[in-house]
Order: structure tokens, then C-alpha cells, then sequence
């Protein structure tokens, strides 16, 4: 498989595995138009070749080179804003918010590694991520009302990793946060001793992620998605996971997690 040419993020592929690696590092892999992009079309085409849509990916990594993660939205392009209709900035917007939808909703495990800053959008790529490793000099803030605007496109992600009061909180301050604040408010779900160990930390969490079934693991993003946004009665919510239960026992990996457990084997899933 050969993915999408680009040329401010790198896509490398082993396996199962895909890793994304952002690369404008000097100017701190900042998301600029063409970054946003490149990083979009990256995010569809792992998802297109995920195993839930019959390719054979199951984990994608998230990681920059360079000193930091992501400085958040690109100078320049925040600059330009001034300048723009509000429709011109609302379709900036819509670009932006394409990008962690698409990551945020991926159907491989997606795991960050992260150094240095992220920082407001940086941040916003931080939440979407289901396993967020981090080194001891990580620092994340929601910026964005510090000049004068809002996390407001990185809100509906940060809200759902942080809960409420977090969120607000931390969007008011606007100020970095170190690691272990971050670890301890749900920012960050790993911390390492260095830098040069988030690579080895994401090869075993990789390693626990594989010996689940891929389908169900995917599945397990829409039915957090659904729970998020439930709007119906509780009994209907009860049925409806009733339903859910039922087609998930009845499938193939259903079927095949409960004969390997009977049989005393390691499913066909962990052999990929």
C-alpha cells in the first residue's frame, strides 16, 4: 500500500500499524492550511484501509518531530483571519474541524506521542486521541483567550476528554499545564521518563490494543458516540445495548473470542 503524497506530515506503514508523523518542525509543526490538509487526507486514507472497512489496519500512531508536538494554529494563518468574511473564516474553521473529527472518530486505536508543547489546536489533536503518551516536559494549554477568541472547534473533543469543569476551567486560565497536572485532570493517560521512551511505551500499548478483536474495538467508538449523545429514554437505552449485545455475540469475532476461550487458544485476530 502506498498512501497520499505530502509534505509537511509523513505517513509509514508496518503491518497492522500506520504512524503519522508531523514534520514542519520549524515552525513548531504549527497547523497551517497546507499541514491541515495533508494531515486530513493521511487520517482518510488509514481509515479507508482500517480493518473495520477491510483493510488491515488496526493501530495508528500520532507524532512530530522536533522540539514539540504542535504549537497549535499556524501565526500567519491567525494573522490572515483578520482579513477574511466570516465566511472565509468559517470554512477555515470547517477545515480544522474536519481534521479531529476524522481523528477523533478513526477506527483504528490511535495512540500520541508527545513532546514539548501543544498548544490550542495542539491541544485539540491531544484530545482526540484514545491513548496519549507524554515525557516529562509536556506542556498543554487551551490559548485561545488569551487572544482574544475561544477553543470553540476543539471544544466538543477536550470537553468529552476533560469533562465540564476541567474544560472551563482550563479554557479561562489559558496557561500551560505541566505533565502531571495533565495527567492527573485526563489530558494525558501516560506519562514516560523521557522523551526517548514514548516510542518504546507506544509498542506496548500497541501490543495489549492487539490481542483485542479490531472490529469490536472500533465498535466500541460508536458506542461511546451514542452514549454521548443519547437522547432517548432509558429503557430504550436499555434495549438498544440489549440489540447491540446480541449482534456482537452472533458475529464472526463473537463467535470466534468464545472458541478460542473454550478451546484454550490465542483468536485469529492476534496472529495478524
Amino acid at each position: 500500500m502506498i498512501g497520499p503524497k505530502t509534505n509537511l506530515c509523513e505517513l509509514s506503514l508496518d503491518g497492522a500499524q500506520a504512524t503519522i508523523t508531523m514534520k514542519r518542525v520549524k515552525s513548531y509543526n504549527a497547523l497551517n492550511i497546507e499541514l491541515i490538509s495533508e494531515l486530513t487526507s493521511l487520517l482518510d486514507w488509514t481509515s479507508k484501509h482500517s480493518t473495520t472497512n477491510g483493510g488491515p489496519l488496526r493501530v495508528l500512531h500520532l507524532c512530530a518531530e522536533g522540539r514539540h508536538f504542535c504549537a497549535g494554529a499556524d501565526i500567519n494563518m491567525m494573522r490572515d483571519a483578520g482579513s477574511k468574511s466570516e465566511e472565509e473564516n468559517r470554512k477555515d474553521s470547517e477545515r480544522l474541524d474536519g481534521l479531529f473529527y476524522r481523528l477523533w472518530s478513526h477506527p483504528c486505536f490511535t495512540i500520541g506521542r508527545v513532546q514539548g508543547v501543544a498548544l490550542g489546536g495542539g491541544a485539540g489533536l491531544v484530545a482526540c486521541l484514545d491513548h496519549v503518551i507524554a515525557e516529562p516536559n509536556t506542556k498543554i494549554a487551551l490559548s485561545e483567550v488569551k487572544l482574544g477568541i475561544l477553543p470553540a472547534v476543539i471544544g466538543p473533543y477536550v470537553h468529552r476528554r476533560l469533562g465540564s469543569a476541567n474544560f472551563r476551567r482550563l479554557s479561562m486560565l489559558a496557561t500551560k499545564i505541566d505533565v502531571k497536572e495533565a495527567l492527573r485532570v485526563g489530558f494525558v493517560d501516560q506519562l514516560v521518563d523521557s522523551e526517548s521512551m514514548l516510542a518504546s511505551a507506544s509498542v506496548k500499548v500497541t501490543e495489549k490494543i492487539m490481542t483485542s478483536a479490531p472490529i469490536a474495538v472500533s465498535k466500541v467508538k460508536l458506542l461511546t458516540a451514542r452514549l454521548d449523545h443519547w437522547d432517548g429514554t432509558d429503557d430504550q437505552l436499555r434495549s438498544w445495548t440489549l440489540d447491540l449485545t446480541s449482534e456482537m455475540r452472533g458475529s464472526t469475532e463473537g463467535q470466534e473470542g468464545l472458541s478460542s476461550f473454550l478451546e484454550k487458544r490465542d483468536p485469529s485476530w492476534k496472529e495478524r
